[in-house]
C-alpha cells in the first residue's frame, strides 16, 4: 500500500477548495454508483455544502499536498429527530489515482476524534455496493456492518444495494 506524502495536511475545508472537491465528487457522479447523485455539482454548490455542514458544527475536512486536494471527508446529521443528535453519518472521497495511498485513512484519523470531541456517540458510514475499498477503510477503523438494504438505489440502469457500517466512538 502506498503511503501519502509526508507533506499531506488534513484541515478544515475552505471555500477556495470547492472547485477541486467538486472535481473529485463529479468524477464519481459521472463514473460510478458510489454516489446516487446523477448531475454534476458546481463549485459554488459545493462551497454552499461546506458552509451548511460547518454551520451545524460538523467537520468538513480536506487532505492536501501543496495546493492539491487529494480527498475529503465530512460528517453530518444521521437523522433529524432530536434523539439522533449523538449519531452522525460520515462520508469520504479520494481523488482518482489516490486510492489505497493512505489519504482516506489520514482523513478518518482526523475526523473520528473531532466527532468524539463534539459528543458524537455513533458514526455511521453508508456504502453503495460493491465498493471493496470503502468496506476495507471502514473495517480498518473498527466499523462493523450493521445493515444491508437490497436494491434501494437505481443508477446507470441497474439496481444497487446499500450497506451501513457503524462504530461506537
Amino acid at each position: 500500500m502506498m503511503r501519502p506524502s509526508p507533506e499531506l495536511t488534513v484541515r478544515s475545508a475552505h471555500p477556495e477548495d470547492a472547485l477541486q472537491v467538486s472535481e473529485i465528487y463529479n468524477h464519481y457522479i459521472k463514473t460510478s454508483t458510489i454516489t446516487f447523485e446523477e448531475e454534476p455539482v458546481s463549485a459554488s454548490e459545493m462551497a454552499s455544502r461546506f458552509s451548511e455542514i460547518q454551520s451545524l458544527s460538523y467537520p468538513w475536512l480536506v487532505a492536501t499536498t501543496a495546493n492539491d486536494v487529494l480527498g475529503y471527508a465530512y460528517a453530518g446529521k444521521w437523522k433529524v429527530r432530536a434523539a439522533y443528535k449523538h449519531s452522525s453519518e460520515i462520508t469520504v472521497y479520494v481523488r482518482p489515482g489516490q486510492e489505497r495511498s493512505g489519504v482516506g485513512s489520514a482523513l478518518y484519523h482526523q475526523l473520528l476524534p473531532v466527532l468524539k470531541a463534539r459528543g458524537v456517540h455513533a458514526a455511521i458510514g453508508g456504502v453503495a455496493l460493491p465498493n471493496d475499498a470503502s468496506v476495507r477503510l471502514h473495517e480498518k477503523f473498527g466499523f462493523e456492518k450493521c445493515a444491508h438494504f437490497r436494491e434501494v438505489g437505481f443508477k446507470f440502469n441497474r439496481w444497487i444495494d446499500v450497506a451501513y457500517w457503524e462504530r461506537i466512538l
